[in-house]
């Protein structure tokens, strides 16, 4: 039987991150029941770097994420893990509170940001139409993320501080056995792990269940991604990323084409995620009405689940009633641009250790992300 540390369930963005950063204090296993460890939701994500994006909890780590972004370790990468990009948000006449609401977070935060007005937004990007454009809110440090190179990083950081995986090894039982974890995966291998670490993403819940712990409440909700051509003749490759301010839509530049979401949260079934025509329709419709961009074909249509707690923040911690137990779930749509702070604090707490300061420096502290939040039952 082989032993660990600690095992990490799930080899997304979430298990590739906490176990690079567990494996430079401890002996650390993987276990993916994926044949690879990309199949599902980092492998689909269209992430940006967006310090505005998120409640306070997460917008603090997205800031504390930058430093690594900019400056990843030594072999992480080869690529830039930021492209830049800047985040355009507009509001209609009937959004403009909304907007004050943004605009008073970034003033909070320190994130840089100017207001626009509609001739200055619809110069930035000329298809957009003036009743969609009332006021508009620029964040020119906002950045598209090579999501393939952040989770690559951080997969072949962690194997080289040690890090083991185990691929087509779905966890089919969960046995605490004295101070440790019996762990049977699904390819036949058992396990012996002193901490079992919860970073099953859609499936998060479904792991608690086996290990005896109370669900969350966690709840996977699918997110539709479209590709189409932009006019013709149009330069694009300039262009913001543009946001609605109540998440309605948005639109950006993406290899030549333009990538669109209806921005949908629709509550699903943990499962390999497929667009539905009527989210497609939905998300062309919503473009149209934002900007004159004729939507003549749909060149790729994809979707991904995002799974969030009940109060969109993420789960980091031990639980409160199964000992050796730890979360690391409830990603949402910030896994990727939370993914460096949040594996950071995530193995901090895992390892019982302090918060490294510069996170604590910028007020992030374990009780936002406690699972005790939650009540039990």
């Amino acid at each position: 039987m082989t032993a660990c540390d600690f095992l990490v369930i799930g080899s997304g963005i979430a298990g590739a991150s906490i176990a690079c950063e567990l494996a430079a204090h401890a002996r650390v296993i993987v276990a993916e029941q994926e044949s690879r460890p990309d199949y599902h939701t980092s492998g689909r994500s269209a992430a940006m770097y967006i310090e505005s994006y998120g409640n306070a909890p997460v917008r603090a780590l997205t800031a504390a994420s930058r430093a690594l972004f900019e400056t990843p370790p030594a072999g992480f990468t080869d690529y830039p893990l930021l492209i830049p990009r800047g985040c355009l948000t507009l509001a209609r006449a009937d959004q403009v509170d909304a907007l004050d609401v943004l605009t008073e977070q970034l003033s909070a935060s320190g994130g840089a940001f100017r207001e626009l007005t509609c001739a200055e937004a619809r110069a930035m990007v000329p298809p957009l139409r003036s009743d969609a454009t009332a006021r508009a809110l620029y964040e020119p440090d906002s950045a598209d993320i090579d999501v393939n190179a952040l989770h690559q990083g951080f997969l072949r950081l962690g194997r080289a501080r040690g890090a083991e995986y185990r691929l087509d090894a779905g966890v089919g039982a969960l046995e605490r056995a004295g101070e440790s974890w019996r762990v049977s995966l699904k390819s036949g291998e058992t396990l012996e792990a002193g901490v079992v670490v919860n970073a099953g993403g859609a499936w998060a819940d479904e792991v608690a269940a086996l290990a005896g712990a109370e669900r969350l409440g966690l709840t996977p909700k699918r997110r539709t991604v479209i590709l189409f051509d932009p006019p013709p003749g149009a330069d694009v490759e300039a262009w913001p990323t543009v946001l609605d301010v109540d998440e309605q839509y948005y639109f950006k530049p993406q290899s030549g084409l333009i990538l669109a979401s209806p921005c949908d949260a629709t509550p699903s079934r943990p499962g390999d995620a497929a667009p539905e025509e009527l989210d497609i329709a939905i998300c062309v419709d919503r473009i149209q009405a934002a900007a004159n961009l004729p939507v003549r074909r749909v060149a790729k249509a994809w979707a991904g689940l995002r799974t969030f707690a009940p109060d969109a923040t993420q789960v980091f911690g031990y639980d409160p009633r199964v000992a050796g137990f730890f979360w690391f779930v409830g990603q949402g749509g910030y896994g990727m641009q939370t993914a460096p702070a949040a594996a950071r604090l995530g193995a901090a707490l895992a390892l019982r250790k302090p918060i490294p300061a510069d996170l604590a420096d910028r007020g992030i502290t374990e009780a936002p992300f406690s699972p005790a939040r939650f009540p039990v039952g």
